[in-house]
C-alpha cells in the first residue's frame, strides 16, 4: 500500500498556520519523493511544494514561497508542510502524491509525475 493519507487540515485565520502532515505507510519511504498540490473551486489543481528522497532539495510555488515549509521525517513515514502567514487564497482541497521517480528538474511540479495520490484535506483561511 503507497496511498498517501494526509492530515491537519481545518480551518484558520489569515495570518496564522497549520502543518499537514502526509503518511506514507510502506517500508521503502526513503525512496519516495513526495509532492503537495492543491485545487481552490472552479480551479485548475496547482503545485505547492515538493521535496525529494534526499531531503536535499525542495521546490514552491511561487504563491507559497516564504510562507511554507516542507520537510520530512523518514523514521515516520511523513512528510510536512508547515503553512504560515495563511492567506484566504490558500483555501484549497491540499493533496499529497508519491513518487518512486527521482524529482529531477520541473519534474517534481508536475502531477504525472506522481504514480500514487492522497484523498485530499481541506484547508480553509478566513479574513
Amino acid at each position: 500500500q503507497v496511498q498517501p493519507v494526509e492530515s491537519g487540515g481545518g480551518f484558520a485565520q489569515a495570518g496564522k498556520s497549520l502543518r499537514l502532515s502526509c503518511v506514507v505507510d510502506v517500508t521503502t519511504f526513503s525512496s519516495i519523493g513526495i509532492g503537495w498540490f492543491r485545487q481552490a473551486p472552479g480551479k485548475e489543481r496547482e503545485f505547492v511544494a515538493a521535496i525529494r528522497q534526499s531531503g536535499d532539495m525542495t521546490a514552491y510555488a511561487d504563491s507559497v514561497r516564504g510562507r511554507f515549509a516542507i520537510s520530512r521525517d523518514n523514521a515516520k513515514n511523513t512528510v510536512f508542510l508547515q503553512m504560515n502567514s495563511l492567506k484566504p487564497e490558500d483555501t484549497a482541497v491540499y493533496f499529497c502524491a508519491a513518487t518512486y521517480s527521482f524529482l529531477a528538474g520541473t519534474a517534481a511540479t508536475r502531477g504525472v509525475h506522481y504514480n500514487e495520490w492522497g484523498q485530499g484535506i481541506q484547508v480553509t483561511v478566513s479574513s
